[in-house]
């Protein structure tokens, strides 16, 4: 490969590439934002996923606390006695290895044996469950006693950690189900209270659902109190309010209030310094609202990941457009080389070099096939020039020779066409001039003017009539000869149009004509138009095509029915020749402006004047019409354009 050729090859990769290289990177780049946003969604639809599948089971958690309860109401009110309310509240605890403790509370003086207040507690350690009667305390103060007695229906309440009540003290927060007792009909006499520890809800639920390595879930009650969370600093004491800094980090107070009105969805946050996406819903029934902390490094991870591979790909995906184009640009460019030297050559004048044929099926490769396929057609085609040149040049030097001659013939043939011409003349106006001589001697010898009016008869009058209709006949072969002679068609070529035609004076002018030639036919005028109607048109050729088509009708007709019509359109005025009789076959019609065809070799004439008349016609800027539709005989139909 030539040097020229190797810079080209290069400049044609670099230009690839600067297309490709651009087109590659934007499209990883979309497939990288793309990829970025359904990472998200995944991470975000499955840290949602596992925290409602966790709310689910805190529910069911919460759930069995309250079967627990409802379950034994009935058993409590019917066995309304001190020693059934504390074997019914170890019953309770014994069973349910969620409850943490069982408080049933009398109302003050229920049972006057025990003092004014009665309160039966069972609590669950371990695998022993102890059931004591509380000494009094004023336990119908506290909100899991009031409550219900104020709402009268079943009902979770704020969880507390006031761990000295009675003679119980744990350290963890409970949450209680109350259920008001009416052991007696409607009026409440007592309260029944089924606890569970947050901090067994943490370790038996929480602690086995962490979508990622560093999440975490948070709870918190109905005004915001941390119930559940890593930080136990925060726990019982503060509200996710009280513990934030509102002006620092607002985006954590807007998620207290979320979580703290019950509702859904997903935020992202700051916490303790990390960018974290929090997934919240609240629990039902319960006034509290979960929460699954994941933090963005994590939720992001395989984004991460995916940032390296795309960087990889992308170092890749250079390094093969590079080596591709380089090896795509010299295969295709191999035909180029080849059609350049090949061309090279021929402009240096090696004409007989041939462009090599190729196998590349691809477009260079077609372009260089085709190069071959038009350069052998060019030399082919040369080939056959040059032997038409000779041939032309062979019969150049032959009509050269011939020229004079062919010349001096056309010369010899005008004069012979002429004389002959004039020769006919003589004799036609001496047969004119005899039938005139006749005709007046035979009316001299007539004595009444009517006789003389009347046309000859008998043999004298045949006689008459012949001669006068050779001699018509005889002048106009001889001018249709001459119409078609050279001179006369470099006459007819000039069709001059600068002769004023009053179309009606025209039809009748040619009417009259006729009957001088045939007096004993008849032709009927009809016309559409005014008399002062005309148009710009050649006087001579007009007549002489409508005197030979009137000369058909009343030769090839009964002599009786000929109808010469004028007409009129928007653009062109109509002569209609038509008559009744036989008519032309189809066959007929196809060659009926054919020079020289004539309806069988026995009709008389040359086969001239339609031909003669059609080329008058066209001369004349209009067109003469068969009309094929017209089958009582013929109609022609000559149309001339009015006058602009």
């Amino acid at each position: 490969m030539s040097k020229e050729n190797r810079l080209f090859s290069k400049r044609l990769s670099r230009t690839i590439m600067l297309f490709a290289i651009p087109v590659f990177v934007v499209a990883m780049g979309v497939f990288y934002q793309h990829a970025h946003q359904l990472l998200h969604k995944e991470a975000i639809d499955r840290s949602t996923t596992i925290l409602n599948t966790t709310v689910q089971l805190v529910d069911n958690y919460v759930s069995s606390i309250e079967t627990a309860a409802q379950s034994n109401v009935w058993l409590l009110e019917e066995n309304f006695t001190p020693d059934s309310l504390a074997a019914i509240s170890h019953r309770i605890v014994s069973l349910n290895k969620s409850v943490l403790s069982c408080s049933v509370c009398a109302e003050p003086d229920a049972f006057p044996q025990y003092g004014r207040y009665f309160s039966a507690y069972s609590l669950s350690e371990g695998d022993t469950v102890i059931t004591e009667l509380e000494p009094e305390y004023e336990y119908f103060k506290k909100n899991w006693y009031k409550r219900p007695m104020q709402t009268g229906r079943p009902c979770w309440i704020n969880p507390f950690s006031d761990f000295s009540e009675g003679t119980i003290n744990h350290h963890d927060a409970v949450g209680s189900f109350c259920i008001p007792l009416r052991p007696h009909g409607d009026r409440i006499e007592g309260v029944m209270s089924v606890d569970f520890s947050f901090q067994t809800l943490r370790e038996t639920v929480f602690a086995t659902h962490h979508p990622y390595p560093n999440s975490y879930y948070m709870l918190l009650g109905p005004v915001g109190g941390y119930l559940i969370h890593p930080e136990t600093s925060l726990l019982y004491k503060k509200t996710i309010f009280s513990a934030t800094d509102s002006t620092q980090h607002p985006d954590i107070i807007a998620l207290g209030r979320e979580m703290v009105a019950g509702k859904h969805g997903v935020m992202h946050v700051n916490l303790d310094g990390h960018n974290c996406y929090v997934c919240y819903a609240p629990v039902p029934e319960t006034g509290w609202s979960m929460a699954l902390v994941c933090q963005e490094d994590d939720v992001l991870e395989d984004y991460n990941h995916l940032t390296v591979v795309i960087i990889v790909i992308i170092v890749v995906g250079l390094g093969l457009i590079w080596w591709l184009t380089r090896k795509v640009v010299q295969r295709n460019i191999g035909p180029l080389n080849d059609l350049m030297e090949a061309t090279e050559k021929i402009t240096e004048g090696n004409y007989e070099t041939v462009i090599p044929a190729t196998d590349h099926k691809d477009i260079v490769g077609k372009m260089q096939n085709a190069f071959r396929k038009m350069q052998l057609a060019i030399i082919d085609h040369a080939q056959h020039v040059r032997t038409m040149a000779e041939q032309i040049a062979a019969e150049t030097s032959e009509l050269e020779r011939t020229l004079p001659l062919a010349k001096e013939m056309s010369s010899h043939r005008q004069q012979f066409i002429q004389s002959v011409k004039r020769q006919i003349d003589q004799p036609i106006n001496v047969v004119n001039g005899l039938a005139n001589v006749l005709h007046n001697k035979i009316m001299s010898r007539r004595g009444s003017d009517a006789d003389r009016q009347e046309a000859p008869s008998g043999e004298m009058g045949n006689i008459f009539q012949t001669m006068r209709y050779n001699a018509i006949q005889l002048h106009r072969i001889t001018l249709m000869l001459y119409d078609s002679s050279d001179t006369g068609i470099a006459n007819a070529t000039r069709y001059d149009r600068n002769d004023t035609l009053f179309c009606n004076d025209v039809a009748q002018e040619c009417i009259t004509r006729s009957l001088k030639q045939y007096p004993v036919k008849n032709i009927r005028f009809e016309t559409e138009l005014a008399d002062e109607v005309s148009i710009r048109s050649n006087h001579n050729f007009v007549t002489l095509t409508l005197l030979e088509l009137i000369h058909n009708a009343v030769k090839y007709s009964d002599g009786k029915h000929i109808t010469l019509r004028v007409t009129q359109t928007d653009t062109t005025v109509r002569f209609t020749v038509e008559d009744v009789g036989p008519g032309l076959s189809k066959e007929a019609q196809k060659h009926v402006f054919v020079p020289f065809m004539k309806v069988n070799d026995q009709s008389e004439g040359l086969g001239l004047g339609l031909p003669l008349s059609n080329r008058h016609v066209k001369g004349l800027g209009g067109q003469l019409i068969l009309d094929t539709d017209y089958h009582e005989g013929c109609r022609f139909i000559v149309e001339l354009p009015l006058e602009k």
